[in-house]
């Protein structure tokens, strides 16, 4: 009974969320919305029984994607009232995005109605928890891939530094080698004088 309770609760939670994503006016609270958003989604993920799904949309959509959004949405200086003069010229797109997301959700409504597709057979329950199960596979059957995949992130995160990175002709750099051969003669050396004396030369 509390587990069909707290999945109506997050379900509905969700939905308003994600409708108050859409129509709120202020794209600050939109951020907010969809942060809220991603923990009742969490929440669905933990009474299914994901709870590997349920950590990556706290840590990794919360956590990281959110707050990205909303730090850009409050930095940049974005003139809204232009943004909304473009409605009507890109309303038909709009509209044919929307049809085309309506008839993919009538195909997944009426796929879900026909049942399952394994026939009605029940995958085999298992005691093993859901993340020590994917941790053994990720790191034995799939280790190979995984780190592929982190070296292929690694490569882009590496490329798109030297990519950005602009050497400024105003900015002054540290020249160690410099640094490592000055004489003590030609350093600044600190005096403390007493009062009412200056400093000798």
């Amino acid at each position: 009974m509390i587990a069909v309770l707290a999945f109506y609760l997050f379900a509905t939670l969700t939905i308003a969320s994600a409708v108050a994503v859409i129509f709120a006016r202020n794209p600050v609270h939109s951020v907010l919305w969809l942060i809220m958003a991603f923990f009742n989604a969490a929440g669905l993920m933990l009474l299914l029984g994901a709870e590997f799904i349920a950590m990556l949309l706290v840590i990794v959509y919360v956590g990281a994607v959110a707050v990205l959004f909303l730090f850009i949405v409050m930095m940049l200086n974005i003139d809204f009232a232009a943004l909304r003069s473009g409605f009507s010229k890109n309303l038909p797109f709009g509209l044919i995005i929307a049809l085309v997301l309506l008839a993919e959700m009538v195909v997944a409504v009426s796929a879900w109605k026909a049942g399952p597709v394994t026939g009605g057979v029940q995958p085999a329950a298992t005691t093993q928890p859901n993340i020590e199960a994917l941790g053994e596979l990720l790191y034995s059957r799939f280790l190979f891939p995984f780190e592929i995949a982190g070296l292929i992130l690694l490569v882009a995160m590496i490329g798109a530094i030297v990519l950005t990175h602009r050497s400024r002709g105003d900015a002054r750099g540290q020249k160690v080698w410099r640094q490592v051969d000055r004489r003590p003669d030609e350093a600044i050396k600190l005096e403390q004088p007493k009062v009412g004396e200056g400093v000798k030369l």
